[in-house]
């Protein structure tokens, strides 16, 4: 890897974590830029303005890793079991941190959907992409499942219920309420089957 790459990868983790802890409204550049020990000008060779930074951020960090997290539940023989296990795991391993910040996908769509229309597009793809995968682990089963289930309609409510759990315990710091949310979406998610 370049110096340069080196140096963008660096920008991009250390304005994730900026985003995550402050938001992005509130992520400073001096901030980034100080953290990183680089220039204004080295900095503005990789992203032109914040908001493309901001992007970045998105696309290239909290999407692959938001994605990669539900990937290996969904690819199980039995994704009702291992959408179960993933939740339960969260439940387990939930820091004190991620209580008190809570998912930094879900902050920066909460934030910015409403603010920019270039986050907006890319938070509606990323739903999709999210809810594709569902629904293909969904009809991989399907002769598991009870009839009529409209799979894109159940993909939704899986995604919303977690994140509705994790902007709870966010705004409570109750991680118990995440895993009372949590259980009970199990027992939805396993009242699919036949």
């Amino acid at each position: 890897m370049s110096d340069a790459e080196q140096t963008r990868q660096k920008i991009l983790a250390v304005a994730a974590e900026e985003i995550h802890q402050h938001g992005f409204q509130a992520t400073s550049l001096s901030t980034i830029l100080n953290r990183c020990g680089i220039s204004k000008g080295a900095l503005y060779y990789h992203f032109t303005n914040k908001l493309e930074l901001g992007y970045a951020v998105f696309e290239e960090n909290y999407i692959p890793v938001f994605l990669g997290t539900w990937q290996p539940a969904l690819s199980q023989n039995d994704p009702i079991e291992g959408l179960c296990e993933f939740f339960t795991s969260m439940c387990n391993s939930m820091v004190c941190n991620e209580a008190v910040c809570g998912c930094p996908l879900n902050n920066l769509c909460e934030e910015m959907a409403n603010v920019d229309e270039g986050f907006r597009l890319r938070i509606l793809s990323m739903q999709e992409k999210l809810n594709a995968l569902i629904v293909e682990s969904l009809e991989r089963v399907q002769g598991d499942l009870r009839d009529n289930l409209v799979f894109s309609q159940v993909a939704y409510f899986i995604v919303a219920t977690f994140h509705g759990a994790t902007s709870l315990t966010k705004s409570s710091r109750n991680k118990e309420l995440f895993q009372q949310v949590i259980t009970e979406l199990c027992l939805y998610i396993r009242a699919l089957k036949k």
